[in-house]
């Protein structure tokens, strides 16, 4: 059974670039062998990710996540059953911020800034969605 989780949380102030690519080779090692995929948002000291694969793997993944120091409040946005993945071309996709019209942020949120806590994981997933249309996904495997 496939699921999707979704999550926000607040980097630490520690968390730079370099280590923004340590993540995301981690991802792309680890999460192939275990059917996992997904995206993954750094922007304004907030990290958003999207989780898709089967249920065991995902929970696994989510509760190293949760005990993760690079990171606090750790927040659940969304978790659901799903028929397909919508982000299965990435082992971990990165979300290009810089790419992003402000426009597209007011069309699922209250301000044209990024605030993943006040966003409803239906509005988060089509958000990504939106992402991956509009090629602001990149270094997807």
């Amino acid at each position: 059974m496939l699921v999707r989780l979704i999550y926000c949380s607040r980097a630490v102030p520690a968390v730079d670039a370099e280590e923004m690519h340590a993540i995301l080779k981690t991802a792309r090692t680890h999460n192939p062998k275990h059917g996992i995929t997904g995206v993954l948002c750094f922007s304004d000291g907030f990290f958003i990710q999207v989780l898709e694969g089967g249920r065991v793997a995902v929970n696994r993944l989510y509760q190293k996540i949760v005990v993760d120091g690079r990171h606090a409040d750790v927040t659940l946005l969304g978790y659901e059953e799903i028929g397909e993945r919508r982000f299965a071309g990435w082992s971990m996709g990165q979300a290009n911020m810089a790419r992003l019209n402000p426009a597209l942020l007011l069309k699922y949120s209250e301000k044209a800034s990024l605030d993943p806590y006040a966003l409803s994981a239906p509005a988060m997933t089509a958000l990504f969605e939106e992402l991956v249309a509009t090629a602001a996904i990149m270094c997807g495997t």
